[in-house]
């Protein structure tokens, strides 16, 4: 819970949606550092970019066993006067970068 920044892999992302799927793996590490640090920096291979959300399902449904965490936005709740709070659960910010892997 000291930690600023995590950097982790991902197992799918989505062009459509701009959602990135973790499963559980080695290079995503264990999933409370996805949700404590104020920053993840996500690396995704341009190979696991899917065009749509059942594309990736299908990649994930390989391995259904796997805990899988979506990132699909930023969390955010309001308290009981309606002032919005971002971040709630998660990272306040969110990076991905996009490894060409194409040989």
């Amino acid at each position: 819970d000291k930690t600023e920044a995590v950097v982790t892999g991902a197992r799918a992302g989505v062009s459509l949606s701009g959602t990135i799927m973790l499963d559980g793996e080695p290079d995503q590490g264990r999933r409370a550092i996805t949700l404590v640090p104020d920053c993840h920096v996500i690396v995704l291979a341009a190979s696991a970019i899917y065009a749509t959300v059942p594309e990736a399902v299908e990649v994930l449904s390989a391995h259904p066993e796997r805990p899988t965490t979506w990132i699909a936005g930023p969390s955010a709740t309001s308290d009981i006067e309606l002032v919005r709070v971002d971040g709630v659960h998660g990272p306040r910010t969110l990076r991905v970068i996009i490894v060409d892997d194409a040989s």
